[in-house]
């Protein structure tokens, strides 16, 4: 009975048992980590980010291998290519999610491989673009959430209601700022289909990270993430300029904070990024972490934790229930 309590459109599309998704987080969503989740009753989306060959050669097996339960991949569609979408889709995953940029290059292939289409917007003109193509599951994002999205965004508390009025029937996932069962349970009063969950997977046992971002995550706070392209530019990294990345702390945030285009020609600056990296002086990678980063606490196994979040959104609904 608790398990049909929250039996959503999403759950149903994907015949999952608990109406939560892994954020398919470019490098550290890797086979192990999406395969927990989906274990766990969710649906685990491995992080194929900007279609790294190698990397997916090594992960997707471990995904596909790892669970006899639905799962997917997620790209970052500015960054890929139509030959990497189609290698993908011979391991014959449930879904493809595709995020920030035109998807419209790669549906024809997801489609005809009988693929599920996951498409997530960060605006309203990216929300009615996924209606009009068609998205099987849409994925509402605020500016809350770790990691990169719309420089012009919204708040997820305003955002998903919206987008889910303006594609129904079509099921919306809530992401950005949901770390425990409440933010789930809130995710379903808004009237979307389930949550789609970064930060809080990225501190789990199975998680491709270094152990320092682990416990960075574990002991950061809400008010100390920032959006910036600062690291970007830092790193050399091509994301576009209007996606800028929600991320703790840095020594180069709080030196070249405003001074973007100054950064961007200064190849001095860069190789002493990179210099700190490899010295150890600066973390090995951005700290990608959303404004719920208080909420994380421990490192449990993915799996455990997707039932956990799925005890606490029920607690909560059931206590709002009775206010």
């Amino acid at each position: 009975m608790a398990v049909m309590m929250l039996s959503t459109a999403f759950t149903e599309f994907f015949s999952l048992q608990h109406p939560i998704a892994l954020a398919p987080m470019g490098g550290s969503a890797g086979g192990a980590l999406a395969a927990a989740v989906s274990n766990g009753g969710g649906l685990g989306l491995l992080g194929g980010g900007n279609g790294d060959l190698d990397w997916l050669a090594r992960e997707l097996p471990i995904v596909a291998n790892g669970t006899d339960k639905p799962w997917g991949v997620g790209f970052q569609s500015w960054a890929i290519d139509v030959d990497t979408v189609e290698r993908v889709l011979k391991q014959n995953p449930r879904a493809v999610m595709l995020s920030f940029g035109d998807p419209r290059a790669f549906i024809g292939p997801i489609r005809r491989a009988g693929a599920a289409l996951i498409i997530q917007v960060t605006d309203l003109d990216e929300a009615r673009q996924a209606v009009d193509l068609g998205a099987d599951v849409i994925v509402a994002q605020g500016t809350e959430g770790g990691g990169h999205g719309a420089r012009r965004g919204r708040s997820t508390l305003p955002f998903v209601p919206v987008v889910v009025d303006l594609a129904a029937p079509t099921p919306v996932l809530a992401a950005g700022g949901i770390a425990d069962g409440r933010g789930v349970a809130a995710a379903l009063a808004l009237g979307a289909a389930g949550a789609l969950i970064g930060t809080r997977f990225q501190a789990t046992v199975e998680a491709l990270v270094d152990p320092s971002i682990s416990k960075a995550i574990v002991e950061g706070r809400g008010e100390d993430t920032e959006r910036s392209t600062v690291l970007d530019i830092a790193r050399g990294s091509r994301w576009p300029s209007r996606y800028p990345g929600r991320t703790l702390g840095h020594p180069f945030l709080d030196q070249w904070r405003g001074r973007e285009d100054e950064l961007a020609a200064d190849a001095d600056a860069k190789r002493a990024y990179r210099d700190g990296v490899a010295r150890g002086d600066l973390p090995p990678a951005p700290v990608w972490a959303s404004e719920a980063v208080d909420l994380i606490n421990d490192l449990p196994p993915a799996a455990d934790l997707v039932g956990a979040l799925i005890a606490q959104a029920q607690d909560a609904l059931a206590r709002a229930g009775t206010r």
